[in-house]
């Protein structure tokens, strides 16, 4: 025969507390998952959260000069649009969970902070409207407003979109990302951290 003793119940509450405490930062920022890309160095941010999908993709600045290039862009558009830190955007209702409700991005509402400040992303609308014929025709324009994300859009389940979303800060900068987003009657809102605009570079890779 031997004897055996349970550990006192404030013992096993307060072991539990300390478990809790320690994984709360893993729960956290389960919703996020960064990735690279072996072929080219590009790294992304894919964020999930019930049934909306966001997926951030560096660009490097090459690549939105080549993109713009191609158009009737004043040299010193192209180079603000070059570096304003932009990404490849994909948003996506899943449609996973059990409410099946359509969900609305207003980017006007998302918040960056970035060197110890608080403000919002760079939309094309400011953008657009700051820039004289000179400096882009209005066909150079449209492809702003049509390659650009849509400022405001409604996703029903499985709907998804792609656009370049844009942060005005430069090149190599490090910031976090607020994101909110509205389903049905509630409001939604999520973060991505440690987002690093691509370097201007030639390539990664």
């Amino acid at each position: 025969m031997f004897a055996y003793s349970l550990p006192d119940r404030p013992s096993v509450h307060i072991a539990g507390l300390l478990l809790y405490l320690l994984l709360m930062p893993l729960l956290c920022s389960a919703g996020v998952v960064r990735s690279a890309n072996e072929e080219n160095g590009l790294e992304k941010w894919h964020f999930i959260e019930a049934d909306i999908e966001i997926e951030l993709v560096q660009r490097l600045p090459d690549q939105t000069r080549a993109l713009f290039m191609n158009h009737a862009f004043s040299k010193e558009v192209i180079e603000q649009l070059a570096q304003s830190c932009m990404f490849q955007t994909i948003i996506r209702n899943s449609g996973k969970s059990s409410m099946r409700q359509a969900l609305a991005i207003d980017l006007t509402q998302w918040r960056m902070q970035h060197d110890g400040k608080t403000g919002g992303i760079l939309l094309k609308e400011p953008l657009l409207a700051s820039w004289s014929d000179a400096d882009a025709d209005p066909a150079a324009k449209l492809v702003v407003r049509w390659g650009m994300f849509p400022t405001q859009q409604e996703y029903l389940p499985g709907d998804y979109n792609w656009g370049l979303t844009a942060y005005g800060i430069p090149p190599g900068s490090t910031f976090d990302l607020v994101v909110t987003w509205q389903q049905g009657s509630m409001s939604h809102r999520g973060e991505i951290r440690d987002i690093t605009c691509a370097p201007d570079v030639d390539k990664l890779k």
